[in-house]
């Protein structure tokens, strides 16, 4: 029966070379995978998914307003998909989430997604809570924080590597991130998230 999955990790933890090993891998036993980034990493470039290491692979494009569920029935009624990969999956909607699911479970072609959980703000993002919420395999991808402990949170940094504290969720290209453990990232937006009261 094909799942919904959802690897979750902060930057640099490799979730995309991950990805395109994964798909290499179907490829590689003459199975027809479909690949999917978010719109918002394309900019002019032809849509591809590409990893820090320098591998990469053609992709179809999603923005908040691509029906997913519609647009991958077409493609799997034209020839038959064995697998479905999102990266970038925290951008997805709720809805497209949903569709995702539905592609599984109706169509039963697996769906791997793989993103961020939270912001630099700590917050999830509206892709990754569905996911976290509905997946029904969870795996996370591991990176390290310069202590050597598991980095979870990621910082966003201005030109001086200060910590950012406000700003859009979503910033592509503007800013430098650097994945941090929790207690590092406490330490480095130099406050306490609001909603957590003081220590």
């Amino acid at each position: 029966m094909a799942k919904l999955y959802f690897t979750y990790a902060a930057m640099n933890a490799g979730k995309t070379t991950i990805l395109l090993q994964a798909a290499y891998n179907y490829r590689e036993r003459g199975m027809r995978t479909v690949l999917y980034t978010s719109s918002l990493y394309a900019g002019d470039k032809d849509a591809e998914i590409s990893s820090r290491i320098g591998i990469s692979s053609e992709a179809l494009l999603f923005d908040e307003g691509t029906d997913l569920y519609a647009d991958i029935e077409r493609n799997h009624l034209d020839e038959k998909i064995d697998s479905l990969f999102v990266d970038e999956a925290q951008f997805l909607t709720r809805g497209q989430v949903w569709q995702l699911a539905r592609v599984a479970d109706r169509l039963g072609v697996p769906v791997l997604c793989y993103g961020l959980r939270t912001d630099f703000q700590g917050h999830l993002f509206e892709g990754a809570s569905e996911l976290l919420a509905i997946a029904d395999s969870l795996r996370e991808a591991r990176t390290i924080c310069h202590c050597g402990r598991k980095a979870s949170m990621v910082a966003r940094l201005d030109e001086a590597g200060n910590a950012l504290t406000e700003g859009d969720q979503v910033s592509i290209g503007k800013d430098r991130y650097v994945s941090l453990c929790r207690r590092h990232w406490e330490d480095c937006m130099g406050r306490w998230p609001t909603d957590t009261g003081s220590a």
